[in-house]
């Protein structure tokens, strides 16, 4: 994570100056989700937020309104105060600096995840088994990936806290060529997968972008047929274990 710019996505900060976005506004973030502008309007002071930042009331408008400028709160002036509700660009940067933390204090980084088990429209059979990305499955990965995905959507709180991977280190599938056709980079994370039935453990998540956590589908490859090894069908929830490699 750079020292001038928070966090470490860069699609919510893609219009912004590179020091719009600081530890300052961070810290301004952090203090508005304590408030209770994650789940909601909070609603705050100018004095009262200037008090608890340690700053003027100019310095606090100032990061307001920047937070505001990168879609990362939205607020509505009133006459006694303002509303401020954190966006969910805005929690996606706290998920992410709360991964960095686990980093720090549990010497290591993981997220859980829990999904119902839906079928796909047939794209992931098509992308797994393309030349391209299928040898690098093979090299990077260790296996030979099942054709197709297993494909899991996300309840609330996990597509929100899927943010956290981004602080993990993923296998990354480099993007290729063929004739006039360019297929993008794609990135891997190692995951234990638990049903009512069964656990199993060789299997990734597998993204097209490391950054784009608005969707609440998971694709996941493994050597196996997922939905046999799990003994799980459409409805079926799983537990989804991503770890560091």
């Amino acid at each position: 994570m750079c020292l001038s710019v928070i966090p470490s996505n860069p699609a919510a900060m893609a219009d912004l100056p590179d020091d719009s976005i600081g530890y300052a506004e961070l810290a301004t973030l952090k203090l508005l989700a304590l408030a209770g502008a994650v789940d909601g309007d909070a609603k705050i002071t100018g004095s009262g937020l200037a008090s608890k930042l340690e700053a003027s009331t100019q310095t606090a408008s100032r990061r307001l309104q920047r937070l505001e400028d990168a879609d990362l709160v939205a607020r509505e002036i009133v006459s006694d105060g303002q509303w401020v509700r954190v966006t969910d660009d805005g929690e996606r940067l706290l998920q992410e600096e709360y991964a960095e933390y686990q980093r720090i204090f549990e010497h290591g980084i993981g997220v859980t995840l829990s999904g119902a088990v839906q079928s796909g429209m047939g794209e992931g059979r098509h992308y797994v088994s393309l030349s391209g990305y299928h040898r690098q499955f093979v090299d990077k990965l260790g296996y030979e990936p099942f054709p197709g995905t297993f494909n899991l959507s996300l309840d609330d709180r996990s597509a929100r806290a899927r943010a956290r991977m981004n602080a993990l280190d993923p296998i990354v599938i480099d993007g290729w060529e063929n004739g006039d056709r360019t297929y993008g980079p794609a990135y891997c994370y190692p995951i234990t997968l638990e049903s009512d039935a069964a656990t199993y453990e060789k299997a990734h998540v597998v993204t097209p972008e490391r950054t784009h956590y608005d969707d609440v589908q998971l694709e996941i490859i493994a050597p196996d047929e997922l939905r046999d090894e799990l003994d799980v069908g459409d409805g079926d929830v799983v537990t989804v274990h991503v770890h560091e490699r």
